[in-house]
């Protein structure tokens, strides 16, 4: 039991955050829907989709309120970034051949050519950083700096199209089923727009409401990672259980990560099944940068405002930097993946799924301290 109720509690979490995520998705697609191809993908889908991924670092930081804190943060932000880079476009790519559209999947050299270099900065500054062994405010400004700088760059090269229409329409959903029954399978979109049209207004409403309910979510998959790694904790009628005694940075590396890349994952298949490969792709490498710049620097920006420095200490430090260096050395084979041959083929999606099997089996070797 000490293992299945952690367990359940991710999954409901997970499910909960992938709903929450749906309403999230559909304001922001809104709000952003003068933005080119490409661009909304890497900023406002990439944006809507890392919400967990933000949640999960500022709780892990200021719950936990230690270095383990800041471990199962980076941790979540590092575990997802792969799985980013990985699953989710090998998930696109089968996706696709599957649905039988008929259509080569051909995304933009010069999209992934840019998001790698922001995304591999990115990761060098976090070793950088980490290296340093204690932390402080400006060390969050800085990854939140990156990824101004990234911000900047893509509305200066053309971001905005106000003449570009993307062709979907927001008055796509009446509101079909009862409030008890909207509720139940949480559907935010009916609950919140119904079958009204979507405007502005509405649409920050349902930003906001897709906000709370994911963060609610995201407290409940921190505390379930908490369990799962402990030693021993305590249940209601159940009293004392194991756990997996597995560091919380291995947990948040492979499972919270996971959990909080459903969204990335669902908004991508979608954007794909649209024939907007393009956005599907840079959804995925934009939620990255945004993870490492902003999930996990402006906690670390505030912590270090509010409480000072944190101190990793040695060990901790010897056991992040090589998992920092394995993410930039996958990162680099997986954007190698990507740029050799014209085509997102289903040869390029098996690599990149074995290549995520490989890091999973490393950091389980890790955490068991076999390696």
């Amino acid at each position: 039991m000490g293992v299945i109720v952690p367990l359940l509690l991710i999954i409901i979490s997970g499910w909960v955050i992938w709903k929450a995520s749906d309403g999230f998705e559909s304001a922001s697609a809104y709000i952003g829907r003068n933005l080119s191809n490409g661009v909304r993908g890497a900023t406002i889908n990439a944006i809507a989709s890392s919400m967990p991924e933000f949640f999960l670092t500022l709780f892990f930081l200021f719950v936990l309120n230690d270095k383990d804190g800041f471990a199962g943060g980076m941790g979540t932000t590092a575990g997802s970034s792969l799985f980013n880079g990985m699953i989710i476009p090998a998930c696109v790519i089968i996706a696709v051949h599957l649905s039988k559209m008929g259509r080569d999947i051909i995304v933009s050299r010069k999209l992934m050519i840019r998001d790698g270099i922001f995304l591999l900065i990115e990761i060098l500054v976090l070793i950088f950083i980490v290296s340093k062994q204690e932390l402080y405010w400006y060390h969050g400004m800085a990854l939140m700096s990156l990824y101004l700088v990234y911000i900047v760059f893509l509305f200066f090269s053309g971001a905005i199209d106000k003449s570009h229409s993307n062709g979907e329409t927001y008055e796509k959903l009446g509101k079909k089923d009862s409030f008890i029954k909207d509720a139940m399978q949480i559907d935010l979109y009916a609950l919140v727009i119904g079958n009204k049209k979507f405007n502005t207004f509405n649409a920050w409403v349902l930003l906001s409401v897709s906000t709370i309910v994911m963060g609610a979510s995201c407290m409940l998959l921190v505390h379930a990672s908490e369990m799962l790694g402990q030693d021993k904790y305590t249940l209601p009628l159940l009293g004392e259980v194991q756990g997996l005694k597995m560091p919380i940075l291995f947990v948040a590396l492979i499972i919270a990560a996971a959990a909080s890349s459903l969204p990335d994952t669902i908004i991508s298949i979608k954007d794909a099944k649209k024939g907007n490969f393009n956005d599907a792709i840079s959804c995925a490498l934009g939620s990255n940068i945004f993870d490492i710049g902003f999930a996990l620097g402006f906690p670390l920006f505030i912590y270090g405002v509010l409480r000072g420095s944190l101190d990793l200490g040695e060990k901790m430090v010897s056991v992040i930097v090589p998992i920092l260096w394995v993410l930039f050395a996958l990162t680099v084979l997986s954007f190698l993946i990507y740029v050799v041959g014209k085509r997102m083929s289903r040869t390029k999606a098996i690599m990149l799924i074995f290549s995520y099997l490989i890091f999973v089996a490393y950091a389980a070797a890790k955490s068991l301290s076999l390696i």
